[in-house]
């Protein structure tokens, strides 16, 4: 079989929950649908470090935090003080290596990549679309926001392109844009156009939509498409399990959502889903110029998330906890060429196996952290016995990790020595913390035993999880204008 065309296809803050075909019966999502129906849906995949710099540079890498060094959405302090790069820790990106194996290689959308947001990631064509800018230059430079000041300019009064921030973070807004000239409307129109330029090569694609991370700004007519009243309440546990993480509190307060209620979710949620369904269109777009190709069945498509949003979960809202509505993303592959379609597999999977599927795909597979999936599907290796995640900088406040090990999950955090069992089996809304000392001494074995593996010793004590005394951080308020404008906080 010649090589396959790649496409990954990328969303951000996109929950596990959301597609219809994968038995959500309040959204819309029919392209995503075509995707579960013409390949196979993971209904247990992971990203291991929850929150958008570090799942990205897992995907481009194939690396976990405790190789790329990438545990937040900052590099540890110790790293940026060194020469040491993310290439000497991990080896090349993806796209170079796809490049050398003979690909045309396009990146298209966020990439989020720190210091540097426009880092080189190694693709042939790399067009950026970022979330904000410090200065105008920058703006400028980004592929997106550039093309409004120079093609559009009877928008440029529009500070915050994606929709407004700061204390508007979680208020439902509308786009000032027609669907065309969203950043998701942009990301698609140019994917369509690098599809029909890749001819002479297979191609490896990179399409990371900023939706549906809020601001929840969808586009008219998408805006009306779904009532707040048929949306569904957070799903809430006791005070105590939910707020065990002291991430969440914090974060609450962080981006101005601690005094949200039910019916704020609700009407959040409705914008949320609208703009999954604007993004649905999206991807049909570029689904339709794959399948106008005649190596169409010879294209694997990659479908995915780089985490989820809690959206009032265990009175929580962001991302960056262990709880499934921010751990657990979408994660569907598709080429039919190899694949029967409608398929459903419970297989523990995460965002750093994507690095050996693609490599797989287009000839010797690299695994590197991950899991070698397509080798597993064929027989040839074994499932993976349990997931290791992890999320913080260690010897922090905080420091947590997670084991997802059957239907037990496991999450430690450093800060206090709090810990949360869940059976996702019995419980999968993680609602019971379950007090049973001899599962809960066996999970604290595994993270002990993962910790040695990984060079986390210095988190170990006594052959145990080490602890911290609790500690609570200041609550203060985070201010996200348009910087690139010169504005910094309210007039």
């Amino acid at each position: 079989m010649s090589k396959p065309n790649i496409l990954f296809l990328m969303c951000d803050q996109f929950r596990f929950d959301c597609i219809a075909a994968l038995g959500n019966p309040r959204i819309k999502t029919p392209n995503i649908d075509r995707l579960v129906k013409r390949g196979i849906a993971f209904t247990n995949a992971y990203s291991t470090c929850p929150v958008c710099v570090p799942a990205r540079y897992t995907v481009r890498t194939g690396c976990e935090p405790y190789t790329t060094k990438c545990y937040s959405n900052s590099y540890m302090s110790s790293v940026r003080n060194t020469d040491d790069t993310m290439n000497g820790r991990c080896g090349d990106y993806l796209a170079s290596v796809m490049r050398r194996r003979g690909y045309y290689t396009f990146g298209i959308g966020k990439f989020h990549t720190v210091p540097d947001m426009f880092e080189d990631c190694g693709y042939d064509v790399q067009l950026n679309t970022e979330e904000m800018w410090s200065t105008l230059e920058e703006r400028k430079k980004d592929a997106y926001a550039g093309y409004m000041l120079r093609e559009h300019p009877e928008f440029s009064h529009i500070q915050q392109l994606h929709g407004e921030r700061t204390n508007m973070y979680y208020v439902p807004q509308l786009s000032p844009f027609p669907p065309e000239l969203t950043v998701e409307g942009f990301a698609a129109a140019k994917a369509v156009d690098q599809l029909e330029k890749a001819k002479n090569a297979p191609y490896f694609g990179f399409v990371s939509f900023v939706g549906p991370h809020p601001p929840c700004a969808p586009p008219v007519p998408y805006n009306l498409l779904y009532n707040p009243d048929m949306m569904t309440d957070p799903v809430k546990g006791d005070i105590e399990t939910d707020l065990m993480d002291e991430q969440i509190k914090w974060m609450n307060h962080v981006i101005w959502a601690d005094e949200l209620n039910d019916f704020d979710a609700r009407n959040l949620k409705s914008r949320y889903y609208a703009e999954i369904t604007y993004i649905d269109d999206c991807i049909g777009k570029i689904l339709d110029a794959v399948e106008k190709r005649p190596d169409a069945d010879n294209t694997l498509i990659c479908f995915f998330s780089d985490h989820g949003d809690h959206l009032g979960d265990h009175h929580a809202w962001q991302k960056e906890s262990y709880f499934e509505a921010s751990c657990h993303v979408p994660f569907l592959l598709s080429w039919p060429k190899r694949f029967n379609g409608g398929i459903r597999n419970d297989s523990i999977v995460a965002l750093t196996d994507l690095f050996a599927i693609a490599t797989g795909a287009s000839g010797d597979t690299i695994v590197r952290d991950g899991h070698d999936v397509l080798s597993q599907m064929d027989g040839k290796t074994e499932k993976r016995d349990h997931l290791f995640a992890v999320y913080g900088e260690p010897g922090t406040a905080t420091f947590k990790t997670m084991i997802r090990q059957g239907d037990w999950k496991y999450i430690y955090m450093y800060n206090g020595r709090r810990e949360q069992l869940f059976n996702l089996c019995d419980d999968p809304n993680e609602l019971c913390n379950v007090s049973d000392p001899a599962k809960l001494a066996e999970m604290r074995a595994l993270t002990a035993a993962e910790f040695a593996e990984h060079g986390l010793e210095s988190m170990l004590e006594n052959g145990r999880p080490k602890a911290m005394e609790y500690t609570e951080r200041p609550l203060f308020r985070i201010h996200q204008f348009d910087a690139s404008s010169g504005i910094y906080d309210f007039t």
